[in-house]
């Protein structure tokens, strides 16, 4: 007797072990429940641009996954390697750089599937690897005000000049980079690079799907900087479609629908009259409160909301800056940058292993970030 091979049984085997859904799907409509409110603020939480470029991301990097063009290149780079300890710290530091100049999103959706490939040749440990360059994202796009969204939204908010921001900023990034670069070293097994041969040659590419890929990259990320996601991400489903359909119905699109539940949920949290008055009740003017606010609100809520709830708040929105920064550590939620490392490199038991390094790694950054800024 065969079991059931459905679409439809499929997709519920798979919503079985997305609690991350589950669980926001049941906090947004228990709080429609609770506080009702009027259907703009929904979409005013559900942050349909942000949606819609992940979306485009979503699309151009599936694009290049299937072009070949990611194997090929993991190929010649692994090729030249020869320390797992090298390679490791090579893309994390390609990572942390890129977020900085990418965003921290962008640069998970180059990285990781690169990484992916590397694995699937080599010997590298590709959970670990997706961790690690979680963890670097966070500390790459804390340097720069347009590497994360809390950051832009603080440099816009407090009209703060380019180098002046990089300069508060840099002994937190700082010590965040060197905790990864440490961690990266003694995490990764001491071992040379070992190749399965057999996988090294043959990658077929698709030079017009690589070629079409690329461009819709690069355009999503342009109309995201020009405030025109949507748009964007409409463009390029239309050629998908006719070109390269496999590659829409690959799409995560449970990732997606996360997503959406937790900008519904989170965004109907944070505005409840319960904690705006509890917020109200805390002296901001305290270093340490602040910080320690920043960080405790970004488990809770991810530290893009947790910025929106305490920027007006804050007397100092650079000290709010490093507190949020260092509160995309430690739970999956204080940076969703996290959850899409995790999702992309579709490793079992990711959540776990990300949980037991990052909240340690959380204690030791939020510490170390804090004396070093008081000394500066």
């Amino acid at each position: 007797m065969t079991g059931d091979t459905t679409p439809a049984h499929r997709w519920r085997n798979r919503l079985k072990h997305e609690w991350l859904l589950l669980l926001f799907t049941a906090l947004t409509l228990v709080l429609a429940i609770a506080d009702p409110q009027p259907l703009a603020a929904y979409r005013r939480w559900l942050q349909l641009p942000t949606l819609a470029g992940l979306l485009g991301l979503l699309i151009a990097i599936q694009g290049i996954r299937d072009s070949g063009l990611i194997q090929r290149f993991a190929g010649m780079l692994v090729a030249r390697m020869h320390s797992l300890r090298t390679v490791g710290l090579l893309l994390v530091g390609m990572t942390a750089v890129l977020s900085t100049v990418l965003t921290n999103d962008v640069s998970l959706f180059l990285m990781v599937p690169l990484t992916v490939a590397i694995g699937s040749l080599s010997n590298l440990p590709v959970l670990r690897m997706a961790v690690l360059e979680a963890l670097a994202v966070n500390a790459g796009s804390t340097l720069s005000p347009i590497g994360n969204p809390q950051n832009l939204l603080i440099w816009q908010y407090g009209r703060i000049a380019l180098l002046s921001f990089v300069g508060h900023m840099l002994p937190a990034a700082g010590v965040m980079f060197v905790l990864v670069a440490l961690l990266t070293w003694l995490w990764l097994p001491r071992e040379r690079v070992t190749l399965q041969a057999q996988k090294l040659d043959g990658h077929a590419i698709s030079v017009s799907l690589a070629l079409l890929s690329i461009v819709s990259l690069a355009m999503i990320v342009l109309m995201m900087e020009r405030g025109h996601a949507l748009l964007g991400a409409l463009l390029l489903i239309t050629p998908f479609a006719l070109f390269s359909w496999r590659s829409l119905v690959q799409i995560d699109w449970l990732l997606m629908a996360t997503f959406a539940m937790i900008f519904l949920g989170l965004g109907h949290f944070a505005a409840l009259p319960i904690v705006n008055h509890a917020m109200d009740r805390i002296d901001f003017n305290q270093p340490l409160t602040l910080y320690l606010s920043g960080i405790v609100s970004s488990q809770l809520i991810s530290n893009v909301p947790a910025t929106v709830l305490l920027l007006e708040r804050a007397q100092d929105p650079m000290a709010l800056a490093v507190a949020v920064n260092v509160g995309g550590f430690g739970i999956v939620i204080g940076s969703l940058a996290n959850l899409i490392a995790l999702r992309l490199a579709k490793q079992p038991h990711a959540m776990r292993l990300f949980h037991q390094v990052s909240i340690p790694f959380l204690l030791i950054c939020a510490t170390l970030v804090y004396v070093a800024m008081r000394l500066v």
